[in-house]
């Protein structure tokens, strides 16, 4: 199946503890030791963790207590997103410099497509070895990447050899090299997912290519086609460097948990004015408006609607929420609220999605240099 494909060039590079490096490039009294962007305070919750706090078991979105439990030793520092996007854009130009297909996932990763590259070089896994070591050089911070035919697999690797590392798959051993993959490591299975295949036998990449189209749809429903073309090295998804916006949010996680509607008005408030500040700095307006309910017992509730317009502006943002917060009855004391829009006048193309299934190409050369 693989021999129809389209055969393209991908890096995926990813920032090693990306904030927390930062943080330890900035102050380099926090080099070597434990430490947690966030999570300060009694109910905090962590935005990243030191290679030296994940040894305790410390990661991100965890709560700041129970970290400290994990690790006495944990030093917290206030998060300073601003510097993480100057970082992120030195890194970016330094993308740019070998190809403009560039498609940024976060400020510390992205997806490169250096099949046609600006230095002419033939192979992958060197223009990733470069663009690692100008990271390092230019930038002061370290980067794992993975290289292989498409985005999903190239994702897949980068997380092999972390940190200050990188993992190339040629197309000759894209399948060996996700047959036996663990499938816990298959970016899209998260860990529900996970514990699913577990009870159903599916442990590897190996056991779930054993299990046909029909059998995956019916246990795993819209997801189960994703995971059959994933495992026999099919997704042709294409870097996208203008990657659209699905959605903008803002949520506030509370010192004290809320019992009643009415003390959460005020934070709702907030909130809104926080989404809509947002939504003018990207020039775009949403129809569906979410609510989000995280409870004291850490359980998870959403209540939407969709308007018949696109909106940005706070008072519309804060109505529309309170009435989704006065929708049903609480189920529990609240500890954060948070509203995001979605469906945006960004989505020009809806109905555009990756394309996993379409073999009408040219074919994979063994040869081909990675």
């Amino acid at each position: 199946m693989l021999n129809d494909l389209p055969i393209r060039k991908i890096i995926h590079v990813d920032m090693d503890a990306f904030y927390a490096s930062v943080e330890q490039m900035d102050n380099p009294e926090l080099k070597g030791k434990p430490i947690a962007v966030g999570g300060g305070g009694k109910r905090g919750v962590i935005s990243a963790a030191s290679y030296e706090a994940r040894k305790f078991g410390v990661k991100s979105a965890m709560s700041g207590r129970l970290a400290e439990k994990l690790c006495p030793e944990l030093i917290f520092v206030r998060p300073r997103f601003e510097r993480y996007k100057e970082i992120s854009n030195r890194v970016r130009k330094i993308f740019f410099d070998y190809t403009d297909l560039v498609e940024p996932l976060s400020l510390d990763e992205a997806y490169l497509d250096v099949t046609e590259n600006k230095i002419g070089l033939p192979s992958a896994t060197l223009i990733a070895k470069k663009i690692r070591q100008r990271i390092y050089e230019e930038v002061g911070l370290t980067a794992s990447a993975g290289i292989s035919i498409n985005k999903f697999i190239a994702k897949v690797a980068s997380d092999y050899n972390k940190p200050n590392g990188q993992k190339t798959v040629n197309p000759e051993d894209v399948l060996k090299f996700l047959e036996d993959l663990d499938i816990r490591k298959f970016y899209g299975v998260g860990k529900v997912t996970a514990e699913k295949m577990y009870q159903k036998g599916i442990f590897t990449g190996n056991d779930l290519k054993a299990k046909s189209l029909e059998y995956l749809d019916e246990n795993f429903g819209k997801s189960g086609r994703y995971y059959y073309y994933i495992v026999r090295g099919i997704h042709n998804s294409e870097v996208k460097p203008n990657r659209i916006r699905k959605s903008l949010a803002a949520e506030r996680t509370f010192s004290e948990n809320l019992s009643s509607e009415v003390f959460m008005l005020e934070k709702l408030d907030h909130i809104a004015e926080e989404v809509s500040r947002r939504l003018e700095k990207s020039k775009v307006a949403g129809k569906t408006i979410t609510l989000k309910i995280k409870y004291s017992d850490f359980t998870l509730q959403t209540r939407s609607k969709t308007l018949p317009y696109f909106v940005s502006d706070k008072s519309i943002i804060l109505e529309t929420s309170k009435e989704l917060l006065y929708q049903e009855k609480l189920n529990n004391s609240v500890r954060l609220l948070g509203i995001s829009l979605s469906n945006l006048n960004t989505d020009k193309n809806k109905s555009s999605k990756p394309n996993i299934e379409d073999k009408k190409s040219v074919s994979v050369q063994l040869r081909f240099e990675f």
